[in-house]
Protein backbone atom coordinates (compact mmCIF):
# COMPACT_ATOMS: atom_id res chain seq x y z
CA UNK A 1 0.00 0.00 0.00
CA UNK A 2 1.46 3.35 -0.95
CA UNK A 3 1.41 6.38 1.31
CA UNK A 4 -1.47 8.13 -0.47
CA UNK A 5 -3.77 5.12 -0.11
CA UNK A 6 -2.78 4.70 3.51
CA UNK A 7 -3.49 8.32 4.46
CA UNK A 8 -6.77 8.31 2.52
CA UNK A 9 -7.94 5.22 4.42
CA UNK A 10 -7.05 6.77 7.78
CA UNK A 11 -8.76 10.05 6.87
CA UNK A 12 -11.78 8.10 5.66
CA UNK A 13 -12.09 6.31 9.01
CA UNK A 14 -11.93 9.63 10.88
CA UNK A 15 -14.68 11.11 8.71
CA UNK A 16 -17.24 8.33 9.32
CA UNK A 17 -20.32 9.90 10.86
CA UNK A 18 -22.03 6.65 11.87
CA UNK A 19 -19.07 5.26 13.84
CA UNK A 20 -18.56 6.20 17.46
CA UNK A 21 -15.25 7.74 18.48
CA UNK A 22 -14.39 4.57 20.37
CA UNK A 23 -14.91 2.44 17.26
CA UNK A 24 -12.77 4.80 15.18
CA UNK A 25 -9.92 4.67 17.71
CA UNK A 26 -10.19 0.88 17.96
CA UNK A 27 -10.02 0.51 14.17
CA UNK A 28 -7.00 2.82 13.94
CA UNK A 29 -5.20 0.92 16.70
CA UNK A 30 -6.04 -2.36 14.97
CA UNK A 31 -4.49 -1.08 11.74
CA UNK A 32 -1.39 0.01 13.66
CA UNK A 33 -1.05 -3.34 15.44
CA UNK A 34 -1.59 -5.27 12.22
CA UNK A 35 1.08 -3.20 10.50
CA UNK A 36 3.65 -4.05 13.19
CA UNK A 37 2.61 -7.72 13.25
CA UNK A 38 3.39 -7.96 9.55
CA UNK A 39 6.97 -6.81 10.15
CA UNK A 40 9.33 -9.69 10.59
CA UNK A 41 12.98 -10.44 11.04
CA UNK A 42 13.42 -10.23 7.28
CA UNK A 43 11.96 -6.70 7.09
CA UNK A 44 14.34 -4.06 5.87
CA UNK A 45 15.31 -0.97 7.81
CA UNK A 46 13.30 1.09 5.32
CA UNK A 47 10.17 -0.96 5.94
CA UNK A 48 10.54 -0.53 9.69
CA UNK A 49 11.05 3.21 9.26
CA UNK A 50 7.96 3.44 7.04
CA UNK A 51 5.94 1.60 9.71
CA UNK A 52 7.07 4.18 12.28
CA UNK A 53 5.99 7.02 9.98
CA UNK A 54 2.58 5.41 9.42
CA UNK A 55 2.26 4.79 13.14
CA UNK A 56 2.84 8.48 13.93
CA UNK A 57 0.23 9.40 11.30
CA UNK A 58 -2.25 7.07 13.00
CA UNK A 59 -1.45 8.55 16.41
CA UNK A 60 -2.03 12.07 15.07
CA UNK A 61 -5.37 10.90 13.67
CA UNK A 62 -6.27 9.47 17.09
CA UNK A 63 -5.31 12.79 18.64
CA UNK A 64 -7.98 14.47 16.48
CA UNK A 65 -10.56 12.15 18.05
CA UNK A 66 -9.22 11.85 21.61
CA UNK A 67 -6.62 14.47 22.45
CA UNK A 68 -5.44 12.80 25.66
CA UNK A 69 -4.92 9.33 24.18
CA UNK A 70 -3.35 10.74 21.02
CA UNK A 71 -0.92 12.89 22.99
CA UNK A 72 0.00 9.93 25.19
CA UNK A 73 0.66 7.70 22.19
CA UNK A 74 2.75 10.35 20.44
CA UNK A 75 4.90 11.07 23.49
CA UNK A 76 5.52 7.40 24.30
CA UNK A 77 6.35 6.69 20.65
CA UNK A 78 9.15 9.29 20.70
CA UNK A 79 11.19 7.50 23.36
Amino acid sequence: MNEDDFTKNIDKIISYKTWSNEKKVNELLFINANMYCNLGTDSTKGERHQAEIYSRYIYRAIKKIDIYLGTFLLTTNEQ
